[in-house]
């Protein structure tokens, strides 16, 4: 099993092969070493986070193809971004919205490029040969939202459904509303205060560019906007199908209704014939990332299995000295590495792939409850927002040109801290309120 779980984080994390190739060649690895047998080792591809995963995606095809996000996004950029510190606060609110839409970051991004690219022209920086202060704040400030409000709700990215299967591999289950009322008020505190941060200390933006620098960006936002038109029925069946199954998901803990149907409810509908919204050929659903988490769910079956996992974190528990150490200590040390990782790994599924099944190892060898740790750390998933190469939305947004390698890796690090003591605060206050930790004290 070493060497199969060994074999495949090389492969995975090199990227010699494609990552679902990698997960086929481990999944066939553990039947022909009869580590499992075929039948459990083939049905993780119908695990029902997988389901959760393809559901999420019908969903948000329909709000892509009714253009009703961009709807929203324009008329909340007119109606509230009259001037600099409204335009930021207003992203947050369109990039917090998004994430319960749209749980693919990269199509975030392409939607949300367009809007601050304009922004950027009408405070004194036009095109991608241009920059000032208020541009580089704008456009990394967008691109650490974009990844930060994933972590808000339990579909905001595929990574937080793989930490929720290798979760509830360990017997534990998370509640969308327990994860909205710890992730929410955490990701809009730290949208906020990272807002002022980058404006007056990381790059100090000066009252004079704060002010628009070139007439009629706006206009050219309005004229997009009246393009659209007025709401259309497909709109309005769009908002009502979503606005059900959001509605449903925050009040599961009340009616105990699996997420996983209520989205394939609503993804039915969509696609019913007689519905006219959605059909087959309108859905962008990334096969090749589901064959990649059927093979990572692969993997922690086989872990689970062998008992490596736990040879494993007692190792590395006796070596650390993790077993004399307080609830506060481990906390703080788990969610601060997790958070650090993201400057090595390019990719936040190898970081839950590797760093979720410790946790909970360390938490069953400490007799602690598994999600007082695994709740603040996947609440760290979306944290990779310091170099191009952690995330697509990174790469798209260093193409605008409007920041340097180096400038982004500062900001990222600050926002990364940042973001860290938003979680030890909250592990000390409301996390507890919530009954997630004991408190540090």
């Amino acid at each position: 099993m070493f060497a199969l779980f060994a074999t495949a984080l090389f492969l995975w994390i090199s990227e010699a092969l494609p990552n679902y190739v990698t997960s086929m060649l481990l999944i066939c690895g553990l039947v022909l070493t009869g580590i499992l047998k075929a039948k459990p080792a083939m049905a993780t591809l119908g695990d029902p986070v997988i389901w959760l995963n393809v559901s999420a995606f019908v969903l948000a095809s329909a709000l892509v193809k009714t253009q009703l996000v961009k709807r929203v996004a324009l008329w909340l950029i007119l109606r509230f971004g009259r001037n600099a510190s409204a335009i930021f606060l207003t992203f947050l609110g369109i990039n917090v919205l998004l994430a319960a839409f749209v749980n693919a970051t990269a199509a975030k991004a392409a939607l949300m490029m367009p809007l601050f690219m304009v922004i950027s022209a009408v405070y004194g920086a036009p095109g991608t040969d241009t920059t000032n202060n208020f541009s580089r704040n704008l456009v990394l400030y967008n691109l650490v939202m974009i990844n930060a409000s994933c972590n808000a709700f339990m579909t905001g990215s595929g990574a937080n459904l793989l930490a929720i299967a290798l979760l509830a591999g360990a017997g534990c289950t998370i509640y969308y509303f327990d994860w909205l009322m710890a992730g929410l008020p955490l990701v809009i505190g730290f949208g906020i205060i990272g807002y002022g941060l980058g404006m007056r200390f990381i790059f100090p933006v000066s009252e004079e560019d704060k002010l628009p620098k070139l007439q009629g960006g706006m206009e050219s936002l309005q004229k997009a906007y009246d393009e659209l038109g007025p709401f259309k029925m497909d709109e309005l069946k769009a908002i009502a199908i979503f606005g059900l199954v959001l509605l449903v998901w925050a009040t599961d803990k009340i009616h105990g209704i699996n997420a996983t149907v209520v989205a394939m409810t609503g993804a039915v509908i969509m696609l019913a014939p007689q519905f006219k919204l959605l059909n087959w050929n309108d859905v962008d659903i990334p096969w090749h990332l589901m064959i990649f988490s059927a093979g990572a769910y692969a993997l922690g079956a086989g872990l689970t299995a062998t008992k490596l996992m736990d040879t494993l974190t007692k190792a590395m528990m006796d070596g650390l000295g993790l077993a004399s150490m307080s609830y506060f200590s481990l906390y703080a040390l788990l969610t601060g590495i997790f958070i650090a990782s993201h400057f090595i790994f390019q990719s936040k599924n190898m970081r839950t792939i590797i760093f979720m099944p410790i946790v909970i190892g360390i938490a069953q060898e400490l007799k602690i409850d598994i999600l007082s740790l695994a709740i603040p750390v996947a609440l760290c998933i979306n944290v990779c927002w310091s170099l191009p190469f952690n995330a697509k939305p990174n790469a798209m947004l260093y193409g605008t040109n409007k920041y340097t390698m180096g400038e982004s890796f500062y900001y990222g690090f600050v926002m990364s801290f940042l973001y860290w003591l938003g979680l030890m605060l909250a592990g000390a206050t409301y996390f507890k309120w919530l009954g997630i930790t004991p408190g540090f004290f």
